[in-house]
């Protein structure tokens, strides 16, 4: 909207606004870790390959040995203890970083809340109505509309750095929000639709121990010692109970205290954070990635993937449904709130964001162990479609994006110019952060 001559300037919000210079920083130290992860993720998945086609029954025999007391029900091989124990560590990651958005980040005002929200959930309804779509005049199984609804924000940063794309601080605060609110949309897919068989008491057991946390983070107790043996407790319990034990670790996380007090440097969430993001990153997901990455590739399964209607529903599903979701999504949302995006971009860097979506690995691996795990062949091959699909929306992401990587780069440069040399860029003081002079 523009000002009347002598009347105040009207500022209109902008799509992909400039976060302010503490979120900036925020965001820059978390993809660094996930970067690191990101290629030990990808080193761990390529071992897997390599070593379930030829590795004979090497590989299947680790996957299956088992571990764990019999008499607590946790004898269970280590494929299981990678899925239901370590990813329950991402997901603490994930709560936390949720919290925080909700509390101090992006997410707390919801004028800027609602894009990245919408386009996460326009992000997952793309692939599931792909994926019916695809199945439904194929004959194919309806039980897989939920494997490429997720975003791999580790895998998405690894192929960013190999590509050598300095993406502008506005487009990386936007990835990394959409990511956490789809892991949030991931966690209640699976405890809402893939829990059977409630057993009542343990499930009210770790629903105990959530509230005593809460209680206790009110009340600002500082007992490491007493929270790990909290968590570990209330992880059995919610195994035992039947509903999917990586819930317990984002129900933690929401519940952590993100918000400071008077003499705090860092709020509760903030701390553990910074402490436990480094082990997912580079360790917990990795050997998820190990342990289920590790499917038999031929010629033959490489076409099935494209013939048979589940596999091909999870690939397009990743490529196009994403896509079409996230970045319709977005221009639904600046096209109805009359938002301007910023003149910095260009709706081709809104498509590039949105296909890299589509790389849906560690949480769309897991959805599809969920999925088929009655059916071996067919978890299998929704694995093999979940690599292709994530593959080619890498790719096709790549040649979107690079192409404007000269753009980037100057971009990077003046949002990282300080001529005043007083610590912050001068990009950040020059205007109110979603809005134009």
């Amino acid at each position: 909207m523009s000002a009347t001559e002598g009347g105040p300037t009207v500022s209109r919000r902008r799509v992909f606004a400039r976060p302010t210079w503490p979120e900036a920083q925020y965001v820059a130290s978390v993809l660094r870790s996930e970067t690191t992860g990101g290629f030990l993720m990808l080193l761990a998945a390529a071992t897997a390959l390599v070593w379930a086609n030829v590795g004979g029954d090497s590989y299947e025999t680790l996957r299956t040995t088992t571990v764990g007391p019999s008499g607590l029900h946790l004898d269970l091989d280590l494929a299981t203890w990678a899925a239901d124990g370590l990813l329950a560590i991402f997901f603490l990651v994930a709560g936390l970083e949720l919290k925080r958005e909700l509390v101090v980040g992006s997410l707390r005002r919801p004028a800027e809340a609602v894009l990245p929200i919408v386009a996460a959930a326009c992000g997952m309804l793309g692939p599931i109505l792909v994926y019916l779509v695809v199945n439904g005049i194929g004959g194919g199984s309806p039980d897989g509309w939920a494997v490429p609804t997720a975003t791999d924000i580790a895998f998405a940063l690894a192929v960013l750095a190999v590509i050598g794309s300095q993406l502008p601080s506005a487009l990386r605060a936007f990835l990394l929000t959409l990511a956490v609110v789809d892991d949030l949309l991931a966690i209640l897919l699976i405890a809402i639709f893939f829990t059977t068989d409630v057993e009542l008491w343990p499930l009210l057991g770790a629903v105990a121990i959530l509230v005593a946390y809460a209680v206790m983070q009110r009340f600002d107790v500082r007992a490491w010692w007493l929270y790990v043996p909290m968590g570990v407790v209330a992880w059995a319990l919610m195994h035992e109970s039947g509903v999917h034990a990586t819930v317990v670790g984002v129900a933690f996380g929401l519940l952590t205290r993100a918000h400071r007090r008077t003499g705090e440097s860092q709020a509760p969430a903030e701390r553990i954070e910074h402490r436990i993001r480094p082990f997912s990153a580079v360790l917990c997901v990795p050997v998820f990635a190990l342990f289920a990455a590790g499917v038999t590739v031929s010629g033959g399964s490489l076409r099935e993937v494209f013939t048979e209607p589940v596999a091909l529903g999870v690939v397009l599903g990743l490529v196009a449904g994403k896509t079409i979701g996230v970045f319709g999504g977005t221009w639904l949302m600046a096209r109805f709130t009359k938002a301007e995006l910023n003149p910095d971009l260009a709706w081709s860097d809104v498509l590039g964001l949105a296909t890299i979506a589509g790389i849906g690995f560690t949480v769309s691996l897991l959805i599809g162990e969920l999925a088929f795990r009655d059916d071996a062949h067919m978890e299998e091959l929704v694995k093999t479609a979940v690599l292709v699909g994530s593959v080619l929306a890498a790719i096709i992401a790549t040649v979107l994006l690079i192409r404007r990587n000269v753009i980037y780069k100057r971009l990077a440069a003046e949002e990282a110019r300080d001529e005043d040399r007083d610590g912050i860029p001068d990009a950040y003081q020059a205007e109110e952060p979603g809005t134009r002079p």
